[in-house]
């Protein structure tokens, strides 16, 4: 019998769980924290595609901290993901994040620019591989994510 590592079994365990998302239909109603309009406390992004890539600006207030003018972690990785979802679905590939791996290089300061982007590393049938990544005004590299995203 073949032993699989601990990753292995948690991406085999999303590829199993994932027929229970292959039926949905995702919605837009408006109200996403990254880029719903109609969210009266999301962050309101909106993103250009240029056919390969996808990007947005965000200068993160106060709101958005964790320690002190110093913006919260889980901010910018929401960012990351919401990039390579937006992209799947901005190429016709309508998918839902299964893994993310994320890597926070710098911290990144309130009232400062981050210009967040992403593309397709790789795509299947059912597996959309991508690379998002956040930078400051100076292109300084915030934070780099890969992503698995499962097709719906």
């Amino acid at each position: 019998m073949d032993f699989l590592t601990f990753t292995q079994l948690n991406y085999y365990s999303y590829l199993l769980m994932s027929s229970q998302f292959l039926n949905i239909i995702l919605k837009d109603d408006g109200y996403c924290f990254v880029c719903g309009e109609r969210n009266p406390i999301g962050l309101r992004l909106h993103f250009s595609f240029d056919g390969k890539r996808i990007e947005a600006e965000f200068i993160p207030r106060k709101e958005h901290q964790g320690y002190m003018d110093i913006v919260h972690g889980g901010i910018i990785s929401t960012l990351l993901d919401e990039a390579m979802v937006k992209l799947a679905i901005a190429m016709q590939m309508p998918a839902i994040t299964a893994q993310m791996d994320i890597r926070l290089k710098k911290a990144a300061k309130v009232d400062e620019k981050i210009t967040v982007s992403a593309e397709i590393v790789k795509k299947s049938r059912k597996i959309i591989e991508a690379h998002a990544q956040a930078v400051t005004g100076d292109n300084v590299i915030i934070a780099d994510a890969k992503g698995k995203l499962i097709r719906v």
